[in-house]
């Protein structure tokens, strides 16, 4: 826990924010998003809930502010490894490629498939239509930038259906994060019975297979 003192000038409100988030950030790596508390976090900070609430309005606020930078690291990354996809190829083992690269580069990085999965039904909530509005802004952004990098490797798409892709890309990864983390009775369901089994999903051939259906239809239409 660290101990603070008032914050008086920007710069130290500035490196409270930064603190808060860190914070933030680690217990992610511990805990799934809907285990995180704002009484905890409180705690590990060193600071009353009530002064945390001065600088994030609400727990919410604070996991979409991880999102947007959780994203945009995901983006840098993924940037790199899009190079691997061959420009060579026709467009349909391009667009497989393409999918699964996507798929590999979500499936290492849990925190941010967790909070894509909380995105519409948590975090959107018990926010201020000011904090939505600054994150749907960044969110807009990151979809670009996402769509940017499919298009520079599947030109054929054009422009409108790269980003049609790499909106449903983020709600499929989210919907498919939610279905690939059974529930602890669900589990025992499985374990229990072999046919049941069968429909346990796992997140990065389901992810890839799926993106590969999206982007194949695209192609087709386009």
């Amino acid at each position: 826990m660290t101990s603070f003192k008032r914050a008086r000038s920007e710069e130290q409100r500035a490196e409270r924010r930064r603190v808060i988030l860190e914070t933030a950030g680690a217990m992610l790596g511990e805990m799934p998003v809907a285990q995180l508390s704002l009484n905890e976090l409180s705690r590990r900070v060193g600071l009353a809930k009530s002064n945390v609430l001065n600088y994030f309005e609400s727990r919410e606020a604070v996991l979409l502010e991880l999102l947007d930078a959780a994203t945009l690291e995901w983006l840098g990354q993924l940037e790199g490894a899009l190079a691997a996809v061959d420009p060579d190829a026709k467009p349909s083992e391009r667009g497989d490629q393409v999918a699964a690269i996507v798929a590999k580069s979500l499936s290492v990085r849990p925190v941010l498939c967790d909070l894509v999965s909380a995105q519409a039904a948590v975090l959107e909530h018990n926010v201020s239509p000011e904090v939505a509005a600054k994150y749907k802004r960044t969110a807009i952004a990151n979809v670009g930038e996402f769509g940017r990098l499919i298009l520079a490797r599947l030109p054929e798409l054009g422009e409108h259906d790269a980003m049609r892709f790499a909106s449903a890309a983020i709600m499929v990864t989210g919907a498919v994060w939610s279905h690939a983390r059974p529930s602890a009775a669900m589990l025992v369901v499985y374990e229990q019975d072999p046919a049941m089994a069968a429909l346990r999903l796992d997140f990065t051939i389901t992810l890839r297979e799926t993106l590969e259906v999206l982007i194949s239809g695209l192609l087709a239409r386009s």
